[in-house]
């Protein structure tokens, strides 16, 4: 088997059909198998889905214990070489799984690979191609609306958006990455519950020596963020996870860093917080 693709759902079933659809259409030549995992759906259509689509193995987890944990679970009943973490409220849009894995079959060192994503109303994500957060791009992250076109700030608007190209961070809404890769690195850290456990992963690869790779000649559509209610509870996940990679990587190593982090998560949380009111 050459590809696992792994899609985690929660409470989604239209956008996790549409997916799997767009699947069947564009990937009909390849060597692969689907394997969704719902994380306790409090909505129990998705279970419709199952007769539809025969050939996706489909798991159903008793307790919705986040993002990561639900992937390094489904990852354990993978039998393809390489893994594609990939949010269910994303639409495949080409012919171009082979062309990506033979780019992927190129490169020493391979660690992880994104493409390029764009919303509904066709705007470019820019969280497609990213940096290691930092104390300086953190801040424009946080704090402004600043975007230097062409520089190389959190967003990596020194890329083109249809390039190819080196990056410290891609998405979890498309990861493509070798199983034995994955495995030999732990996975997705389980402290994040969700948000986060991407940037970790991505920067693990880096600190393994491995390389990560923006691939822009391929799209896909992501309705992004479908599933999650923007609420208290989604701040604390959202914030804490930053902090959870503070904490892991900069603490001891990086304390100026860490303070400064640490103070800005706190204050902009406390401002989105305040917006909700």
């Amino acid at each position: 088997m050459k590809l696992s693709i792994i899609i985690v759902n929660y409470n989604v079933t239209q956008l996790l059909r549409n997916c799997l659809l767009s699947i069947q259409k564009y990937m009909e030549d390849l060597n692969y198998e689907v394997i969704v995992i719902d994380n306790a759906s409090t909505d129990s259509s998705w279970g419709d889905l199952i007769p539809e689509f025969p050939k996706v193995h489909f798991i159903s987890s008793e307790n919705n214990e986040g993002f990561a944990k639900a992937n390094n679970k489904a990852v354990q009943s993978a039998t393809g070489e390489y893994l594609l973490i990939l949010n269910p409220d994303t639409e495949m849009e080409g012919f171009y799984m082979k062309d990506i894995l033979d780019f992927a079959e190129s490169q020493s060192d391979f660690g992880c690979l994104g493409v390029r994503m764009h919303d509904a109303n066709g705007e470019f994500l820019p969280e497609s191609k990213r940096s290691v957060p930092d104390m300086y791009n953190s801040f424009e992250k946080l704090f402004t609306n600043f975007r230097k076109n062409n520089s190389k700030s959190y967003y990596r608007n020194d890329i083109g958006e249809f390039e190819n190209a080196e990056v410290d961070v891609i998405t979890g809404a498309f990861l493509l990455i070798k199983k034995d890769v994955y495995l030999k690195v732990g996975g997705f850290d389980e402290a994040y519950f969700m948000y986060g456990e991407d940037i970790d992963l991505c920067y693990t690869l880096l600190m393994n020596g491995y390389r990560n790779f923006y691939y822009g000649k391929a799209s896909i559509f992501h309705y992004k963020g479908e599933s999650t209610i923007k609420n208290e509870v989604y701040l604390e996940r959202f914030y804490g996870a930053m902090q959870i990679f503070i904490n892991k990587y900069y603490k001891e190593s990086k304390p100026l860093q860490y303070s400064f982090l640490k103070a800005g998560l706190k204050l902009r949380h406390k401002i989105e917080k305040i917006k909700l009111k």
